[in-house]
């Protein structure tokens, strides 16, 4: 359950307030899809969000803390932060910090680097970024290595029903690498669709979708699909 949000899924709320949070709460069904590849998949995911404006740009984060029957099984976040080129304009510079912990050690740390574009449409309320980042990745296990790699992120939220419901989410394209070191094509997106209750309490669901991004020993299997029953509470 993982980014990225980079997911500055907040940034339509963050057209109206300088700053917002939140924390999800998603039921995953991955495990129950594909009882063999993903076995061991967490069943809970918390997400805790929160995107803040300020004079220079913007900082944005989260943390996913997933859980399983019998323990934590990981804790993995994203920090970021922008500068706006010139006050008032779509171009920013982009710099984030990628990593966690899970219960077999850590995940493979990563710093990226380079431009974004924001935008607004007023007429639906939309909000998008689209980002082009250097990635570094840093050797963390006898198994890896450190690298090379660049990123392509879009990020996107869509208010509608005059603001009951929302559409938001994420899409990632990085050059992964195979644990022979040969490099990969890695996509991820986690589109979400949410109908807000009230002013604080919203109830949707996710959609991981990826394609060698899942890590699985069982089979040559990469494409993923996992959507998840989810929980938000807005504060």
């Amino acid at each position: 359950m993982m980014k990225k949000i980079l997911s500055v899924v907040l940034m339509a709320v963050a057209a109206f307030t300088a700053e917002a949070q939140n924390v999800q709460l998603h039921y995953d069904l991955g495990r129950n899809i594909y009882p063999d590849e993903e076995a061991g998949r967490q069943k809970v995911t918390m997400t805790l969000e929160q995107f803040r404006i300020d004079e220079w740009g913007s900082w944005f984060y989260f943390v996913d803390v997933d859980v399983s029957r019998k323990f934590t099984e990981s804790a993995y976040t994203e920090v970021s932060r922008e500068f706006n080129l010139v006050s008032g304009s779509p171009y920013a510079v982009h710099v984030e910090y990628d990593g966690g912990l899970n219960k077999g050690g850590s995940f493979q740390q990563a710093a990226l680097a380079g431009f974004a574009w924001n935008g607004y449409i007023p007429s639906s309320s939309t909000t998008y970024s689209l980002q082009l980042l250097y990635k570094r990745y840093f050797k963390s296990y006898n198994y890896t290595s450190a690298y090379h790699s660049m990123q392509l992120t879009g990020v996107w939220n869509m208010p509608f029903a005059g603001g009951k419901c929302a559409f938001s989410g994420f899409v990632d394209f990085w050059r992964g690498e195979k644990a022979n070191h040969h490099g990969q094509l890695v996509f991820l997106t986690e589109p979400q669709l949410w109908y807000n209750v009230t002013k604080h309490l919203s109830i949707g669901t996710e959609w991981e979708i990826s394609d060698n991004f899942v890590y699985n020993q069982y089979n040559d299997k990469t494409f993923f699909v996992n959507p998840t029953m989810a929980l938000k509470w807005n504060f």
